[in-house]
C-alpha cells in the first residue's frame, strides 16, 4: 500500500472491517453479549480528483467508515491509508489534509461570530496571514457568508450554518473533502446553494470529494462513481450508468407527436426491450420505457417516427433511489 501522500491513491482500504460489542437482557440478572460487524470486509480506492458517493440504507455502515477513515475509530480488521497516512496514529497530521463536514455536528464556535471561527480555524491549522486571509475572501465570496459573516453561529440559520461548515472544512485547502449527510435538514435553495459550490470548487481546485447521503439528487448532481454498502458489505462499485444496467432499470422515450395518434402498441410490440406506458392530450403525448441493454433511444425513436411525425421528445432517466432499491432486492435484502 502507498505510503506517500504526493502519490497513489487519496484513499486506499483493503479489508476493512469494524465490529461492536452490543449487550441485550437476558432475563432478570443475565445479560447477553452479541458482536455486530458493521463494516466487513470492505475494499475500495479513491483516485485523486474522483467525486464518489458512498451511499447506503440507515445502518449499512456508512458512518462507521468515515470515522475509521478520518481516525475516529480504529479499524477491527484490514488497512486503511488516508492520504498516504494511517487515520489514527497520524491523525494530527492527517487534519492537515482532509476537510470533514459531519452533518450533525459542528466545529464551528457556537457563540462567536462565523468569522471569528473562521480564522481560529486557520491558527490552528497554522496558515500563514495573507493565504488565510486570501483563502477566506474567496470562500465568503462563493459561499456568499458575508451577510451573516458576523453573527453568532447560533443566531444562523441551518443553511447558513451549513454553508459556514463547508467553509471551515474547506479553510486550508485539503487534498480530500468528506461530506457526511452535509443537506440533511436542509431547504431546496440551500440545497443547490452547497452542491453548486461544491461543483464549482472540484472544477476550480480538482479536490477528491466522498460524500454519504440520502439525498439521491446529491448523488445525481455531484458524483461520478458510487460506492453502495448493505450490511456492511461494498455490494456496487461503478457509475451510474453501470449499476442502472445491473438492476435492468428502464429509461423512459416521451414523444409528442405533430398529430393525435392511437397507442402506439404495435410500434413497441416490434422494438425489443420496450414497453408503451401510457398515452396523454388525446394522443399527443406517449411515454414508451425502454430497456437500455435492448434497444437504444434512437432506435426506439426511428421506430416511432416511421408511423407518426414527432414534434418534440424528452427521456426521463430512471429514479435512483428505485435503482438502490432494486440492487439490495437482488442481494436478498
Amino acid at each position: 500500500m502507498n505510503r506517500t501522500r504526493g502519490t497513489g491513491p487519496v484513499v486506499d482500504v483493503r479489508g476493512l472491517r469494524r465490529e461492536f460489542v452490543v449487550r441485550t437482557a437476558a432475563g432478570r440478572l443475565r445479560r447477553q453479549r452479541r458482536v455486530v460487524r458493521a463494516v466487513d470486509d470492505v475494499t475500495f480506492a479513491l483516485r485523486r480528483g474522483e467525486t464518489v458517493g458512498y451511499i447506503g440504507a440507515n445502518g449499512a455502515g456508512k458512518s462507521t467508515t468515515i470515522k475509521m477513515l478520518t481516525g475516529i475509530l480504529t479499524p477491527t480488521a484490514g488497512e486503511v491509508r488516508t492520504c498516504g497516512l494511517h487515520p489514527v496514529q497520524q491523525r494530527r497530521t492527517l487534519a492537515r489534509h482532509i476537510g470533514v463536514v459531519f452533518g450533525q455536528r459542528s466545529q464551528l464556535w457556537w457563540d462567536l461570530p462565523l468569522r471569528d471561527s473562521l480564522r481560529i480555524l486557520a491558527a490552528l491549522h497554522r496558515l500563514p496571514p495573507a493565504q488565510a486571509r486570501e483563502r477566506e475572501a474567496e470562500l465568503v465570496d462563493r459561499l456568499e457568508l458575508g451577510a451573516f459573516l458576523d453573527q453568532p453561529v447560533r443566531q444562523l440559520s441551518l443553511g447558513q450554518r451549513m454553508r459556514g461548515e463547508v467553509a471551515a472544512a474547506l479553510l486550508h485547502s485539503p487534498d480530500l473533502i468528506v461530506l457526511d449527510e452535509p443537506t440533511v435538514g436542509l431547504d431546496v435553495l440551500s440545497k443547490e446553494r452547497l452542491r453548486v459550490f461544491l461543483r464549482e470548487e472540484h472544477a476550480a481546485h480538482g479536490r477528491t470529494l466522498l460524500l454519504t447521503t440520502h439525498d439521491m439528487d446529491d448523488v445525481e448532481r455531484l458524483c461520478e462513481r458510487l460506492l453502495v454498502v448493505d450490511r456492511g458489505r461494498l455490494v456496487y462499485d461503478g457509475d451510474i450508468a453501470g449499476l442502472v444496467a445491473r438492476v435492468g432499470a428502464r429509461r423512459v422515450l416521451v414523444v409528442d407527436l405533430a398529430e393525435p395518434s392511437g397507442a402506439l402498441e404495435a410500434v413497441v410490440a416490434a422494438v425489443p426491450g420496450s414497453t408503451l406506458l401510457g398515452v396523454e392530450a388525446g394522443g399527443l403525448r406517449q411515454r414508451i420505457a425502454f430497456s437500455p441493454a435492448a434497444v437504444t433511444a434512437a432506435d426506439l425513436l426511428a421506430a416511432v417516427t416511421r408511423v407518426a411525425p414527432v414534434r418534440d421528445l424528452s427521456i426521463e432517466e430512471p429514479d435512483i433511489e428505485d435503482v438502490v432499491r432494486r440492487l439490495y432486492e437482488s442481494t436478498g435484502r
